[in-house]
């Protein structure tokens, strides 16, 4: 089983687990190499019945095969999240030989084991597109959140917060856009690095639901 990350500091992690995010979108990233050669340059091909795929370019614009993404549709997924989180009274249990409280993944979800992981998404869709298609619909999908008219700024508001700390406390920052769109150019950016949403690069657009615990 893979594991897939969400980012705490803008608590979508939090918006997955609670039903707020059913979408994420990844860049677009082919390998240095396939079969041998260097890749020069890839296409998104769509057919006729609307299935897109991935072709890798050589630099003489011939196919050197095609590109898979991470993770496919009917997949089951692991949500990272800590050991610390899903398990705040582990004591004595052992993590590849070592106690979990001692290992990397205690408060580090990188290093964490998707068998060992509670929660867990089923993917449900899977496209490619360019970053600033993302419609309205799928901004919302991403976890930006729509308050109708907004007294302070006399108009519909859509949002995201920010985890902010402060000394040893934590606290949640809203910050406000006009439009969904504005609101996941500065979210993507912050996630993605500056003057990704101005690049409009290639990403694929997952879509999944949760799977409720038993």
């Amino acid at each position: 089983m893979k594991k897939i990350m969400f980012s705490d500091k803008y608590l979508l992690t939090h918006a997955v687990l609670y039903g707020m995010k059913t979408m994420t979108r990844r860049l677009l990233k082919v390998p240095k190499t396939c079969n041998g050669k260097e890749v020069y340059s890839f296409n998104v091909l769509t057919n006729n019945a609307g299935t897109q795929c991935v072709d890798l370019v050589d630099e003489n614009g011939g196919i050197l095969g095609s590109w898979k993404p991470h993770y496919e549709v009917g997949e089951i997924v692991a949500i990272a999240q800590c050991y610390k989180e899903v398990y705040p009274n582990a004591d004595f249990e052992m993590v590849d030989g070592n106690f979990m409280t001692e290992s990397a993944g205690w408060t580090n979800k990188m290093f964490v084991r998707a068998d060992l992981l509670p929660h867990h998404i089923r993917i449900t869709d899977v496209k490619f597109e360019r970053l600033q298609d993302i419609s309205k619909e799928d901004c919302l999908k991403e976890g930006i959140i729509f308050l109708e008219s907004l007294s302070i700024i006399g108009e519909d508001a859509y949002f995201f917060a920010v985890k902010h700390k402060v000394r040893h406390m934590y606290d949640n920052i809203l910050k406000f856009f006009s439009s969904p769109q504005r609101a996941y150019a500065d979210l993507i950016d912050k996630i993605s690095g500056k003057g990704t949403w101005k690049r409009n690069p290639w990403v694929v657009a997952y879509s999944f639901e949760l799977i409720k615990s038993k």
